[in-house]
């Protein structure tokens, strides 16, 4: 039986959760270990969820964010530098929720934080704020549980990125349930991501016992990495949506059906009482099987009015 303690090196979120699987793959029986890893400017969504319903994907990254998927369920979330990641993986003899909670718990009290968990998966303080949300993933030799810290998040940037004009879209992935979220440094001034890792290192060892350090070194995380990384992965997984379209223009009516799947257009149907018959079969044409996102208004430049158009009104 061992307790394992593993610390993220760097802040790339493709390469934190590449690493987090590759501790669950090494998990042995008996074995229960905590990883503790944080992410620059990034969003996190969800394995079933639609990354532009869930978040400003174009905003995110011309403003220097990336967006990551996780292998769990769960919602999107926010993860700056201001945030702290915690993750449980054990054996399925050794797996605990209570116990694992009782870590996170029992290292914010020194720090003047009480909590409680809710049954949305999320950690919350006494007063019903969320700081923390859960996500879980269960294999036949792991099971594993993970969430964040809110110490100091930007809150204007969770709120810029997570936030999508999604009145078109008709999503068929998972939407997020949004909370009331809080920052712990609401509640503790003082507090730092350095003292909250500190405490959950302590608390996990006083509950579990003595942990043996891992290096995040000795994983070989090139194949996962390549995954967690790819645009198939991040984009390309989403689900089946459909997408409506419609506006006025000087020269006539214009609607666009987009169907995607994978994360480009599968079909797409374009209607218009325009004098120009020949401009919906070229719509058509220019828009099939391009990936969602700036390629799509960028494939109708020939149509500037148009492109505008779309960048205005596409979930981007």
């Amino acid at each position: 039986m061992r307790n394992l303690i593993l610390l993220g090196k760097g802040v790339n979120p493709h390469e934190n959760l590449a690493l987090e699987e590759a501790l669950m793959d090494a998990i042995q029986p008996g074995d229960a270990a905590m990883y503790l890893w944080q992410n620059k400017n990034t969003v996190v969504i969800g394995r079933n969820q639609n990354a532009w319903q869930e978040c400003r994907c174009e905003l995110l990254k011309e403003e220097g964010g990336v967006l990551a998927r996780r292998s769990s369920g769960g919602g999107a979330v926010f993860h700056d530098l201001g945030n702290l990641n915690f993750t449980f993986a054990a054996s399925p003899e050794r797996y605990d929720l209570q116990r694992q909670l009782k870590v996170v718990q029992e290292a914010l009290l020194p720090l003047g934080i009480e909590s409680e968990f809710s049954g949305r998966n999320d950690i919350l303080t006494m007063d019903g704020r969320k700081f923390s949300g859960n996500a879980f993933k269960h294999t036949k030799t792991c099971s594993m549980q993970h969430g964040t810290l809110l110490v100091r998040v930007d809150m204007q940037k969770l709120g810029r990125y997570l936030n999508p004009p999604a009145e078109k879209l008709k999503a068929k992935g998972v939407a997020s349930v949004r909370s009331r979220v809080c920052n712990l440094c609401e509640f503790n001034p003082d507090i730092t991501i350095e003292a909250v890792r500190a405490a959950l290192m302590e608390s996990f060892q006083n509950l579990y016992g003595p942990a043996e350090a891992l290096r995040a070194d000795d994983f070989d995380i090139t194949e996962k990495y390549a995954r967690y990384s790819s645009w198939a992965w991040n984009y390309g997984e989403t689900p089946v949506f459909d997408l409506e379209l419609r506006k006025r223009f000087d020269w006539g009516i214009l609607e666009v059906l987009l169907q995607l799947q994978h994360g480009a257009v599968s079909n797409v149907h374009v209607y218009s009482d325009a004098m120009d018959a020949e401009l919906p079969p070229k719509l058509e044409q220019a828009l099939a099987g391009k990936p969602f996102g700036s390629s799509l208004p960028d494939a109708v430049s020939p149509y500037p009015d148009i492109a505008q158009w779309l960048r205005e009104e596409l979930p981007l």
